[in-house]
């Protein structure tokens, strides 16, 4: 069979906040909004955002690779998301995973490049 696309659904709340959230914290790019669904592709991942969520925190599985989850991690929480706890050094190396969610619940994680 031949797929023509992924995509990965989340949730929300408040459809205009998360575009803007996902949009403009991971630069991503709106390739279609309606009262329904809208869907934003980051780095050449689609991530649909879909109408009628609760704001229940949720574990979604995405995971996004930054050169640097301290500056990720202030991002999010400045755009509205939240951190499940400050990134921290681990074996002596900066910090490589941050735990965070989305300003409807939507939890995801930042990941540094590591070795």
């Amino acid at each position: 069979m031949h797929v023509e696309r992924v995509k990965y659904v989340i949730w929300s709340a408040d459809m205009d906040r998360a575009v803007k959230f996902w949009c403009d914290t991971f630069d991503g790019r709106l390739l279609k909004q309606n009262s329904v669904i809208a869907e934003v592709e980051i780095a050449g991942a689609v991530i649909g955002i879909h109408s009628g969520g609760e704001g229940k925190r949720t574990w979604t599985g995405i995971s996004l690779q930054v050169a640097d989850v301290i500056i990720g991690a202030r991002a999010v929480a400045t755009a509205g998301g939240s951190l499940a706890k400050e990134p921290e050094p681990e074996n002596g190396e900066p910090p490589h995973l941050a735990m965070c969610a989305d300003p409807d619940g939507n939890e995801f994680m930042l990941t540094r490049k590591r070795g």
